[in-house]
């Protein structure tokens, strides 16, 4: 089979190495994948939310599946498009994307059919929103409701971060029209978990759980980002919180969406909180996370292939997927900066990495002397081992393989996942 992966960073680095090594795949292109992919796909200069460029590259070449992976093209329709060109997609429509190009709606399907969440008020002018920020008490969570690369989402423990964090969405327009409308939402406390699943709008089966790091400084601190580190799988969903997360969260989601008129196919994305009174959606994302599926992806024994055709098919239910035992742990290495501003074009030193990890490529281009960066989260280092805490040693001891000017990790990763581990089995 040719295959088309429609996306650049690090979890389309992820899932081409991960199709790369079936060997029913052929030809793989990736629009406009990165330095590291190449290694695996032909790559072409065409932006993933470049739909004409893109059909037009598809009207040009054979392509027998495509993996459309970003949250933009999904939102613009790009699986749609592919669609009506004949071609099988994995990844969701327009409109079943709305529940995550859209948090206004994904809280209104959660509010209408009863699926846990936080709590929120949803504002279109600055005037209201700023009214509800004063006569509320923080701590408090302002999301700006459209696409904002994982950055949109505000934690405000004073009143004044939350004014700032309304007119920087609103007046400032940080992130464009994605922040005309948003939520407040109160405020949640408990470990969060990340569950990546596959769906074919009827079955749902859920990835190996995983935890993200979001800030980019160390403890939760400092500006979010779209992920500093991950780990795999997450101490703190228990075989009982992951019971009740399929009978109270993933299957009333995906009826939901079949209910709504807009059946989700592709990866859905559980952004979870588990709380005193249970878990509790955060945020959905309509594909694989970022750096999440490049974690979670080397743990999966069963064919990533199958998976997806299965989810374009509607036959998931007969496809097997299974995982193996052991644990990831990815450390993200970015240049000094991120998430603001950052150099690019700095040269990259890449050693050969021991047997069970992977240096994966997220923001790095190919030049005639070597890899230079080429984006702010640049090279994720993701180890695989028996426990969580060789993963975590491992992968921070392999990061000595790659060097670059102002390379900065978080030194952190994996460090409240090991101390619950350790507890539970003290």
């Amino acid at each position: 089979m040719d295959i088309l992966i429609i996306g650049g960073g690090g979890r389309e680095y992820g899932i081409a190495k991960k199709l790369h090594e079936d060997e029913r795949v052929g030809k793989l292109y990736a629009l406009p994948g990165n330095g590291g992919i190449a290694e695996f796909a032909e790559c072409y200069p065409i932006k993933a939310t470049d739909l004409k460029g893109v059909c037009d590259f598809v009207r040009g070449v054979h392509v027998d599946f495509a993996v459309v992976t970003p949250d933009d093209p999904l939102a613009m329709g790009m699986a749609d498009r592919l669609r009506e060109m004949g071609v099988p997609c994995f990844g969701p429509s327009a409109k079943a994307a709305r529940i995550e190009s859209s948090k206004i709606f994904s809280k209104r399907l959660m509010e209408k059919y009863g699926i846990p969440t936080a709590k929120a008020e949803k504002f279109d002018n600055i005037e209201d929103a700023l009214n509800y920020v004063l006569a509320n008490e923080p701590p408090m969570v302002v999301k700006a409701d459209g696409l904002a690369l994982g950055k949109g989402v505000f934690i405000c423990h004073t009143r004044e971060e939350a004014v700032s964090a309304v007119r920087e969405l609103m007046e400032d327009k940080l992130f464009g029209e994605s922040g005309s409308r948003l939520l407040i939402e109160e405020f949640l406390e408990g470990p969060e978990v990340s569950v990546l699943s596959f769906t074919d709008g009827k079955t749902v089966v859920p990835m190996v759980s995983s935890m993200d790091h979001k800030t980019a400084g160390e403890g939760g601190t400092g500006p979010n980002t779209g992920g500093m580190g991950v780990i795999a799988p997450n101490p703190f969903y228990t075989e009982e919180v992951a019971s009740e997360c399929m009978e109270r969260i993933f299957l009333p989601t995906i009826r939901a969406m079949a209910e709504e008129g807009c059946p989700f196919s592709g990866c859905l994305y559980f952004g979870l909180m588990i709380t005193k009174e249970g878990p509790k959606v955060i945020e959905y994302n309509c594909r694989f996370g970022d750096p999440e599926a490049q974690t979670v992806l080397p743990l999966m024994k069963s064919s990533l292939l199958d998976a997806m055709l299965a989810c374009e098919t509607g036959e998931l239910e007969r496809t097997p997927v299974e995982f193996s035992n052991e644990a990831a742990a990815n450390v993200v290495l970015v240049s000094g900066g991120y998430p603001g501003k950052y150099a690019k074009g700095l040269p990259i030193k890449i050693d050969e990495p021991a047997e069970g990890t992977h240096i994966i490529h997220a923001g790095t281009a190919k030049t005639e002397e070597g890899f230079v960066t080429a984006g702010g989260r640049v090279i994720n280092v993701v180890s695989v081992a028996p426990t969580l805490r060789e993963a975590v040693e491992t992968a921070y001891r392999e990061t000595a393989k790659v060097s670059f000017e102002n390379m900065y990790m978080r030194r952190d990763i994996g460090r409240a996942a090991l101390e619950a581990s350790e507890d539970k089995n003290k």
